[in-house]
C-alpha cells in the first residue's frame, strides 16, 4: 500500500472531517467551478463516508479526492454484495501527469481488498479513464424523447383497476422506498439504499430546474397498497402552434404490468405537454413495448456502471449462472496482480464456486472484460468477437457466455 502520491511533493492521507471544503472545492472546480446548491452540498457532505475517503495535498493546497461509498450491489441470482462505490474522484489540472489519480486509484484498491468488498464499482465522467484500472462498462441506460403527441399506448389488461394520486414527494417517501427495496433483487446493478440516500430521491434544488416545477408525485395503490411511483417535473412551453411542454422524468418504479403502464399512461397524458423527457431507465424498459411508434420516442443508450472486479474468486462465486459452467479462466489483471492467473469457475442456477487451478485454460481475458461480463449485460461472446477474450478451448465461450446471462438487463437506478 503506497503512502504517498507518485510525485514526492505531494501527499496522500485519508480524508479529516476539517478538511472536507477543501477537498470538495477541489471536485467542484475538477468539474468546471460552479457551485453546487447549498441543499445538494450539504446531502453529499452527510453521505461522505471520511475513513473511505482520500485525498491528495500539495502542502496546504487539496489537489486530488477519491471516496468509496458502502454500497451492497444485486448480482445475477439476486444475492447482496459488497461493493465499494467509488466517487468524488478529481484531480487539479495544475497536477494532471504527475501520477496523482493512479496512486489514488492504488491505495483504493488495496483498502477495498483489505475490506473484504470483493467489487467496486463506479460511474464514469470520461470513459477512457478507467480501463486501465481493470473497471469495465456493465450495464448501460436508455434515454428518450418521446413524442407523446404521437406517440399512443396499448396497455395490458388490469391497468385500468390501478388508482393514481397526486401526493407530496416526502409524505410519501417511505412508501416509495419501502417498494423499491422490493425490487431490488430483481434486477442486478441495483443498489440496496443505507439510511440517508433516500434524501437523493428528494433533492430539488430550484436552480437545478431548468424552468421546470417543482417535483411532483404520482402513487399508484390497488386495494390500498403502493403498487408504483413516479416523481416527475412538468417544463411548460408554448410554441406558435400552442403548447409544447415537456414532461421530465427522474424515476418511477412499479410491482407489476398492470401498475407500470398506468403510471407511463398518466405520464404521457399530462395536459399542455407533448413531449416526455425519459432518462436512465433500464435498456429493457418495458414502456418500449406498448408504444405505438418506437422510432418516434428517439430511444438511445449510453454507459453507466462500471465494475471492477477486487477479488475475482469471491466475486465469480458469489453470482449464480443461467445454464451450467465449468470453464478455466487466464485473468490477467496488471493493476490488482493478486487476481493474474488461472480460475477454475463451476456453477449453475443454484450456485457457483471459483478457485485458483493449474489446469489449462479455456478462456483468456483480462479482468476488464470480466468486469464487462459480470452482470451479465455484457456478452463474453461480444467481447470476443471484438478480440477482447480469446478461445482457447473449441466450446468455452459459448458456455460461458450463456451461464453469464441475465434475464433482465442490469442496471444502475440512481447515481453516487
Amino acid at each position: 500500500m503506497a503512502p504517498h502520491a507518485t510525485d514526492p511533493a505531494t501527499e496522500l492521507r485519508v480524508l479529516q472531517r476539517n478538511e472536507w471544503d477543501k477537498w470538495y472545492g477541489n471536485l467542484v472546480r475538477g468539474f468546471g467551478g460552479v457551485p453546487d446548491p447549498a441543499e445538494e452540498r450539504e446531502l453529499w457532505n452527510s453521505l461522505t463516508e471520511f475513513g473511505r475517503s482520500l485525498a491528495v495535498w500539495d502542502g496546504e493546497d487539496c489537489v486530488g479526492t477519491a471516496g468509496a461509498f458502502t454500497f451492497r450491489l444485486t448480482v445475477p441470482g439476486g444475492a447482496s454484495v459488497p461493493a465499494a462505490g467509488v466517487t468524488m474522484v478529481s484531480v487539479a489540472a495544475t497536477h494532471r501527469r504527475r501520477g496523482v489519480l493512479t496512486s489514488m486509484m492504488r491505495r483504493q484498491l488495496d483498502d477495498v481488498r483489505s475490506w473484504g468488498e470483493p467489487l467496486a464499482v463506479l460511474t464514469a465522467s470520461e470513459p477512457a479513464i478507467y480501463g486501465r484500472f481493470g473497471y469495465g462498462a456493465a450495464t448501460f441506460q436508455l434515454n428518450a424523447e418521446i413524442d407523446t403527441g404521437r406517440v399512443g399506448l396499448s396497455v395490458p389488461a388490469g391497468t385500468d383497476g390501478v388508482r393514481l394520486r397526486y401526493a407530496a414527494p416526502a409524505d410519501v417517501l417511505g412508501a416509495c422506498e419501502a417498494l423499491y427495496a422490493r425490487l431490488v433483487p430483481a434486477r442486478p446493478g441495483m443498489l440496496q439504499r443505507r439510511p440517508g440516500w433516500e434524501r437523493l430521491a428528494l433533492l430539488d434544488p430550484e436552480d437545478g430546474r431548468e424552468g421546470a416545477s417543482p417535483l411532483q408525485c404520482v402513487v399508484a395503490e390497488r386495494d390500498g397498497e403502493t403498487v408504483g411511483y413516479a416523481r416527475f417535473r412538468v417544463k411548460p412551453g408554448w410554441g406558435v402552434s400552442g403548447h409544447d411542454g415537456t414532461v421530465v422524468l427522474k424515476d418511477a418504479a412499479a410491482l407489476d404490468p398492470a401498475a407500470d403502464a398506468a403510471l407511463w399512461r398518466f405520464l404521457f397524458g399530462i395536459d399542455l405537454t407533448t413531449t416526455l423527457s425519459v432518462r436512465a431507465r433500464p435498456v429493457d424498459d418495458a414502456w418500449q413495448y406498448l408504444v405505438s411508434d418506437i422510432r418516434r420516442c428517439l430511444p438511445r443508450t449510453r454507459d453507466a456502471l462500471y465494475v471492477r472486479l477486487v477479488d475475482v474468486g469471491a466475486a465469480l462465486e458469489a453470482r449464480t449462472y443461467q445454464t451450467p459452467v465449468d470453464v478455466v479462466f487466464e485473468v490477467a489483471d496488471d493493476f490488482c496482480p493478486w487476481n493474474a492467473g488461472r480460475w477454475r469457475l463451476t456453477g449453475d442456477a443454484k450456485g457457483a464456486s471459483c478457485a485458483r487451478t493449474s489446469d489449462a485454460a479455456d478462456l483468456a481475458l483480462s479482468v476488464r472484460e470480466l468486469g464487462a461480463a459480470y452482470l451479465g449485460g455484457v456478452s463474453l461472446a461480444a467481447l470476443a468477437a471484438a478480440g477482447r477474450v480469446r478461445e482457447v478451448r473449441r466450446g468455452a465461450l459459448a458456455e460461458a457466455a450463456a451461464g453469464f446471462g441475465s434475464t433482465v438487463a442490469p442496471w444502475l437506478p440512481h447515481g453516487f
